[in-house]
């Protein structure tokens, strides 16, 4: 279940956003020079193992890569950049290295050993910026967006061409990061921005209380932030500070943290079962169906991961990650009462990145143009965490991705539960990088077993067909796949703990591997009552987990 803001607070976000990205540009140009790093040797690699690691396998530093040679000499004699800019650290690639970073783009010039001197300006040069906390594994594929080359457009999404390195390197490729503010102290607060040479500061925005509240900037990687109480002096210089953050990356930051009190559900099984019964109804209303079955399981792109994955990592620790707003105002799907529900909120630029990348995947899934309407997140689950069975609203979320993007200490699968066209359940296993398509107005969804171990993070991104809001009241166009409703007979072949192997096997089997070993089907509310009922926790796990909390 996720909340969406209404128009009206929708249209304040955005005016707020756009008068603080200017408010944030004059304050960065002003301070460029003066973030910027002392000159240091230039580091050239032939093999990506040599990038600065850690035990993580995660890039301890930001990488601004070129090839060697004589590309390499261009840029290291520019006066105006160097290495540590936006505290990048500055990389010639040679042999595998280059291959792996540039090789897959089409007509950029030969590796630097190749290229018999025929570098003669920035115009045959090509770069890249790739993010601190990127996992070794997927560090050759940064976004498009990431990449320089003069006179070429490699992210359309850009509406003006970088064609000087200087540019790029101040650009949201490199140095520019947004940055986010939330409020969770019992007052208003203000943000000043320091200056780094003379320690000046300068007043930002006063932040007001909550997650409707939280304010974004664009910055520069490196620049300083402090934050105040407005109380009790009137000038809030002279009052506590609560926050002073050097800039590291894309992010956003909460002061304090949401106050949500583990405090048990009068009447709660009532509560489910009325709320159960309401989802049962709200899916029978949708019309309008894109695949077979309502669901199927995929894997991200290579760079979607990698730039998700870096930000997840980036941002994964207090005070960046703080708890979810939850409250009797958005119900009972997630169990916030008994478990930490964590939330890692994402900059409005990552969001449209992300999104619009993404949304190539469900296209290309769902078989028909959509439009982007809302995504959620980063969520993360703790351990006892439960999802009660729902649809979303049936006006945005039409063709809709769970996206994994991280799990920490989970010792076992957590399936995500998807009842398709027939209503029959599929319990699907999750690994980091997977993704599951689903028809998430009219597919009921949930994760009711609870978690055992560890921590769960998701991210949820929404699409509706383009310009149809009441697209779910529409007949299935011609062409839409025929939902598959009658596979015959079903048998268990496997053991009642085996998910996504195939333990079900059916006489069609285009039903998949993902079908519950227990052959659950629902037929009413009431049977997700008792399917909530059945996979519970069960007297020792509830001792166990109020021990802890």
């Amino acid at each position: 279940m996720h909340v969406m803001m209404k128009p009206t607070q929708l249209l304040l976000l955005n005016l707020l956003l756009r008068s603080s990205l200017l408010t944030g540009s004059k304050a960065s140009a002003a301070a460029a020079a003066a973030t910027a790093s002392e000159p240091s040797t230039t580091q050239t690699i032939s093999t990506l193992s040599d990038l600065p690691f850690n035990d993580d396998h995660r890039l301890t530093n930001h990488i601004f890569a070129y090839p060697a040679g004589q590309c390499a000499s261009l840029i290291e004699t520019d006066t105006t950049i160097h290495d540590g800019i936006w505290n990048h650290k500055f990389v010639a690639l040679d042999g595998e290295a280059y291959t792996a970073v540039f090789g897959h783009i089409e007509n950029v010039p030969d590796a630097p050993s190749n290229n018999n001197g025929d570098v003669q300006s920035f115009r045959d040069c090509v770069a890249v910026c790739i993010e601190r906390g990127t996992l070794r594994d997927v560090v050759a594929r940064p976004l498009p967006h990431r990449y320089w080359r003069y006179g070429h457009k490699l992210d359309e999404d850009r509406d003006v061409e970088l064609n000087d390195i200087v540019s790029f390197l101040h650009s949201d490729s490199c140095g520019k990061v947004e940055y986010g503010f939330i409020n969770y102290h019992t007052n208003p607060l203000k943000v000043y921005w320091v200056n780094a040479k003379t320690g000046d500061k300068q007043f930002n925005h006063e932040l007001g209380i909550g997650e409707r509240e939280t304010y974004f900037i664009t910055t520069y990687v490196g620049h300083k932030f402090q934050v105040y109480d407005i109380t009790p002096n009137e000038d809030p210089l002279e009052n506590e500070m609560f926050l002073e953050i050097v800039i590291p990356n894309s992010g956003i930051v909460g002061i304090q943290n949401h106050v949500q009190p583990h405090v048990a559900q009068e009447g709660l099984a009532d509560q489910v079962k009325r709320t159960l019964q309401n989802e049962w109804r709200r899916h029978l209303v949708v019309k309008r169906s894109f695949s077979a079955l309502g669901f199927a399981k995929g894997r991200l792109p290579e760079d979607v991961y990698a730039s998700l994955g870096a930000y997840y990592y980036n941002n994964r620790d207090p005070p960046h990650k703080v708890h979810e707003e939850w409250g009797s105002h958005k119900g009972l799907f997630v169990n916030y009462w008994e478990t930490d529900v964590n939330f890692i909120q994402i900059p409005w630029n990552l969001k449209r990145r992300w999104q619009g990348r993404l949304r190539e995947l469900v296209q290309a899934w769902a078989g028909v143009k959509l439009e982007e309407t809302d995504m959620y997140g980063m969520r993360e689950y703790t351990k006892g965490a439960r999802l009660l069975t729902h649809v979303d609203r049936e006006a945005t979320h039409a063709a809709s991705l769970i996206v994994n993007i991280a799990q920490e200490n989970v010792t076992r699968p957590w399936t995500v539960e998807v009842h398709d066209h027939a209503d029959r359940l599929h319990e699907v296993v999750m690994e980091p990088g997977d993704i599951v398509y689903y028809e998430s107005a009219k597919a009921l969804h949930g994760r009711n077993t609870p978690l055992v171990s560890g921590n769960y993070i998701n991210l949820f991104t929404h699409y509706r067909p383009t310009g149809d809001p009441e697209w779910f009241k529409r007949d299935n166009p011609e062409g839409t796949p025929e939902q598959l409703i009658d596979v015959g007979k079903c048998k268990l072949v496997g053991n009642l703990d085996d998910y996504s192997v195939g333990a079900v096997q059916c006489e069609n089997p285009a039903i998949g591997p993902h079908l519950s070993p227990t052959m659950f089907k629902a037929a009413s509310g009431h049977d997700l009552f008792q399917w909530w009922l059945d996979v519970g926790p069960s007297v020792q796990d509830e001792a166990s987990l109020s021990d802890e909390l």
